[in-house]
């Protein structure tokens, strides 16, 4: 555990810094990371031992609720913040908040901007699902020898512009190992296989929260069946509800306050009185 002052000037423990990241790789050290967005998901990844956690900027704030030590990674939403103030306005709040570090898909422009503050900037290069028009589908990016090529460039010129990191998605596992021999950017590897510095999957796909998981991805929980049981008693609880009020069961005496008969006459002999 590391001793640090955060962006808000407060000291803090982190489980990871944005140095030992840098060393991991001559260190022989790999790190995990996972997403959190609720206090809950925080407290958990905490727990578990994860180094590392990306939230939406806007839940940093409730992410440090839940753990005050793991490596948060801020993710800057396109639509929040477009302009450059914006996005440093966007990128300094998620700071003082608690993050670490902030990860953008945005164009290199948007990296150089961050980083020539000393902000920590993570890129994100391999499949980029929001803009995966540009290769055609949902698909792994690299898997020829010009796609490989200019992926290796794309991490050459994000490194130039100031990035510590980067998200490799879906790239080959062969590919993203080469690259990594020839970049000192910090890997974080979801679906490009075991060669990075930091291994990354979505909370909801390791606990198995969704029916149909991604290639890429490994569960090793059954949420999905939890919560479709947790909706089926949902469902038997209120039709017995209403069952009950239908056979006129509920409410029953133990639902019910009481007045003594005593002070029940009493009350009626009041009203009476008052020609109600």
């Amino acid at each position: 555990m590391q001793r640090i002052f955060d962006w808000s000037a407060k000291e803090a423990e982190r489980t990871v810094t944005v140095a030992d990241l840098r060393a991991a790789r001559s260190l022989g050290k790999r790190y995990t990371q996972v997403t959190a967005n609720t206090e809950e998901e925080a407290a958990a990844a905490e727990e578990a031992g994860i180094e590392m956690v990306v939230a939406r900027a806007r839940n940093v704030e409730t992410v440090r609720r839940g753990s005050r030590r793991v490596f948060t990674t801020a993710a800057l939403g396109f639509a929040e913040a477009v302009t450059s103030d914006e996005i440093l306005r966007s990128a300094f709040k998620a700071l003082t908040d608690g993050a670490d570090a902030v990860i953008t898909a945005r164009g290199l422009s948007t990296v150089c901007a961050l980083a020539a503050e000393d902000i920590p900037v993570m890129g994100h290069l391999g499949l980029v699902p929001r803009k995966s028009t540009w290769v055609g589908k949902l698909r792994a990016v690299g898997k020829t020898t010009d796609e490989a090529v200019q992926l290796y460039q794309r991490f050459r010129r994000l490194e130039d512009a100031g990035a510590f990191a980067v998200e490799c998605e879906v790239i080959p596992a062969k590919v993203m190992s080469e690259i990594r021999r020839r970049t000192g950017l910090v890997t974080v590897s979801l679906g490009s296989g075991p060669d990075a510095d930091a291994l990354f999957l979505f909370t909801e796909d390791i606990c198995g929260e969704a029916e149909r998981l991604p290639r890429h991805a490994k569960a090793y929980g059954n949420l999905h069946e939890l919560k479709k049981r947790v909706q089926e008693e949902r469902v038997r609880a209120l039709r017995a509800f209403r069952d009950d009020v239908c056979m006129r069961a509920f409410p029953g005496d133990r639902e019910m306050s009481k007045i003594s008969d005593m002070e029940f006459e009493a009350f009626v002999s009041a009203l009476d009185a008052k020609g109600v």
